[in-house]
């Protein structure tokens, strides 16, 4: 179970850092005038959120593995796979701001998504405090 930990761990991770980094993109792409720069960072934003994609599934499927092999229970379980639904939710929401950036129909300012570029942080923060420490 070790190596299904570890693998779990470094899907979640990779999957992580997109997460960081598509609405940094989303910014600079909110800001952005320069019609060549925009075609360049909504060419690196598909090509990041194909990736993230990809390393999500084995990030959940290790998850689900996890769960299913130790049978782990408790509040802190549920409170974290709420959040993993959450996170979900977050990466298809990515998806639907990349297609409206691609389709010319961005609205919302760039702070906008500074702000949202935050949304993962404090995610993450509070999953890893259930896992960690398991308040409850």
């Amino acid at each position: 179970m070790l190596w299904i930990k570890t693998f779990h761990l470094l899907f979640v991770m990779s999957w992580f850092a997109g997460l960081f980094y598509l609405p940094r993109i989303f910014v600079n792409l909110a800001q952005e005038e320069n019609e060549t720069a925009r075609t360049r960072l909504l060419l690196m934003a598909r090509k990041l959120y194909r990736f993230m994609t990809i390393l999500a599934v084995p990030a959940l499927g290790f998850g689900l593995w996890l769960w299913l092999g130790y049978g782990i229970s408790g509040g802190w379980l549920h409170a974290k796979l709420a959040l993993v639904i959450v996170l979900v939710g977050y990466h298809h929401a990515c998806g639907s701001l990349l297609r409206k950036f691609e389709q010319g129909r961005n609205t919302r300012p760039h702070v906008w998504y500074r702000w949202f570029n935050e949304v993962p942080v404090l995610l993450l923060l509070v999953t890893l405090i259930l896992v960690v420490v398991k308040p409850f």
